[in-house]
């Protein structure tokens, strides 16, 4: 119920109100409390899910956050949240184009991949790069994303994408983020050995692991592109909002691409950030100096930055 302001009509002085409007004199009404305003109703947002290796289908509400999200899925499902290892949206397979990152359509179907065999493999570091992409699902396990096709990683058969990296020699990593893990095994000394516990999603019999994607789908990490998405923060509410357009996605894609080659990670939201810092910058150092504020922790090198302000404000060359 509005109530007639400033720009409305006003009732005399002393009148009684109707629906906001003063009533003529010579038609009173016996005092009383006014009626309280309706509250504003929003949507429920409803999403369907289902264990991904097999399981009835869930209904869950109420999250604003991916650890919230994880303690609705399995509650439904009754077992804990850190028996979940990542979610995929409209797939129940391994297929990391298709991870839930943060931000879900809302006719996005959630699947939960939770936790299967756990196992241990010895790796020796004959190069300097194991060939690994890692990321992480937001609630403490980082896991393969991608396995570079002729890596050492490649070359042992039991390691597979999807897999998560739950210790290092023996030292547990379940709790650090994705850059802290790929910074590790980069640290790690060429020539002497060292062991992965690792694991794996639990599957069903018709699920099989895929080992290396080379190509990239034109919707990676993004699946209901130009409808509405609910937006998941790391604080704050969750917030309704319009997809990202082609250009954003396009951008979003590069960066998350350059975030691979520099760190060994892949981040959609992380890249959906820095999307955003360098749409905002007018120069590599402001951008610099934006991200340090709000990304301090990964400490990006001065050219890693310069080539995503490259990459969103000039993504073909163009010369200023």
């Amino acid at each position: 119920m509005q109530r007639a302001g400033r720009h409305g009509r006003q009732p005399p002085e002393g009148g009684p109100m109707e629906n906001g409007v003063g009533q003529e004199p010579g038609t009173p009404e016996p005092p009383g409390p006014a009626a309280p305003r309706a509250p504003r109703t929003r949507p429920r947002l409803v999403f369907h899910t289902q264990l991904a290796h097999g399981s009835p289908t869930g209904r869950i509400e109420g999250f604003t956050n991916v650890k919230e999200l994880y303690a609705k899925i399995a509650e439904v499902f009754d077992i804990s949240p850190t028996e979940i290892l990542f979610c995929t949206l409209n797939t129940h397979k391994v297929d990391m184009q298709k991870l839930l990152g943060g931000q879900i359509g809302l006719e996005d179907f959630i699947f939960a991949h939770v936790r299967g065999e756990t196992k241990e493999v010895e790796v020796t570091k004959t190069e300097d790069a194991l060939g690994l992409t890692i990321t992480d699902n937001g609630a403490g396990y980082a896991f393969i994303k991608r396995i570079k096709e002729g890596s050492i990683i490649n070359r042992l058969q039991t390691v597979c994408v999807g897999d998560s990296i739950e210790a290092i020699n023996d030292h547990t990593i379940v709790g650090c983020r994705h850059y802290e893990v790929a910074r590790m095994l980069r640290e790690l000394p060429r020539a002497q050995p060292f062991t992965l516990r690792l694991v794996q999603p639990k599957k069903a019999f018709d699920m099989i692991g895929q080992r290396t994607r080379t190509g990239k789908s034109p919707g990676e990490g993004r699946v209901a592109s130009g409808k509405e998405t609910l937006r998941l923060r790391t604080q704050g509410p969750a917030v309704l909002e319009e997809g990202p357009s082609p250009s954003e996605e396009e951008a979003a894609r590069r960066v998350d691409d350059l975030l691979e080659s520099y760190m060994g990670i892949r981040d959609s939201e992380l890249a959906s950030t820095m999307v955003e810092a360098a749409k905002d910058s007018p120069s590599v150092a402001q951008l610099a100096q934006g991200l340090d504020s709000v990304l301090g922790e990964f400490a990006f090198p001065q050219e890693f930055v310069a080539e995503v302000w490259a990459a969103v404000c000039h993504p073909k060359g163009d010369k200023e």
